[in-house]
């Protein structure tokens, strides 16, 4: 096995180092470890606010026809783990997984990681990440995967709407605005997300069922504002259907009573 002293990822205020673990280039493969059901919080997008950090759980399964001895995995965002500008090691002391043991050839692994705004997480950063895993056997075989597995880290993002006036004569106007923020990683605040397509929906009182009416752009400071005729009681919202670095999401509907 091919071992370094370190793996030096700069990203920002956060160094990876001290890792025992071998060189990064590419995938490598010595004997019959494998490396398996890579899952990463869930299998859900991982939603990131203004400010608070958050941990997440990345899952595996390890097989060697030896038994397994030890096994990492180390998140990045970038082509390769060599020119990445961001990542996260494993919570653990030693940046390693505890693995379970399901039988003498296969174990389950486990590690957490922290992601926060300001420390790995900045706005240029945002979108696809990958998984960087390495796994060896007690015969000393081993695994290593550039991308076991890749999964998105998105800006949380909010949703707001209000239909105005309340109430309001049937065929008269109704002025629907709303605002589209997300939070802004480099600033721990939320802004407006712009020129963003999002849907005005409208539910009837008494279904269960929203309706696309129509669909508006946000404007330079994630601002909406539309008009639409009067005609019965119900419910509007503005619908966002999300990006790759913007997760969707739907404003709470604002009942307009019609007379």
């Amino acid at each position: 096995m091919r071992m370094r002293a370190t793996l030096g990822i700069v990203t920002g205020a956060l160094a990876l180092s001290a890792l025992a673990v071998p060189a990064a280039q590419a995938d490598e493969v010595v004997g019959d470890t494998a490396i398996s059901n890579v899952v990463v919080n869930g299998g859900k997008a991982v939603v990131v606010g203004s400010t608070a950090k958050k941990t997440i759980t990345v899952s595996f399964t390890v097989k060697d026809g030896s038994g397994v001895d030890w096994a990492q995995a180390i998140l990045y965002h970038g082509a390769s783990i060599e020119s990445s500008d961001s990542g996260a090691v494993a919570n653990s002391s030693d940046g390693r997984a505890t693995c379970t043991v399901a039988s003498a050839t296969t174990s389950n692994c486990k590690s957490t990681f922290d992601l926060e705004p300001g420390v790995n997480l900045f706005n240029s950063v945002a979108g696809s990440w990958k998984v960087w895993a390495i796994a060896a056997g007690n015969d000393a075989d081993y695994v290593q995967k550039d991308n076991a597995k890749s999964f998105n880290v998105q800006r949380a993002s909010k949703l707001t709407v209000n239909a105005s006036p309340e109430p309001v004569a049937k065929g008269k106007t109704i002025t629907v605005t709303g605002k589209l923020t997300r939070a802004n990683w480099d600033r721990g605040t939320y802004n407006g997300y712009v020129t963003q397509p999002v849907k005005l929906q409208f539910r009837k009182n008494g279904s269960n069922t929203y309706t696309t009416v129509k669909t508006v752009k946000t404007n330079s400071t994630g601002d909406l504002k539309t008009t639409v005729t009067a005609s019965t009681d119900g419910y509007f919202r503005y619908s966002f259907a999300g990006t790759t670095t913007t997760p969707a999401v739907n404003a709470t509907g604002d009942f307009v009573d019609v007379r």
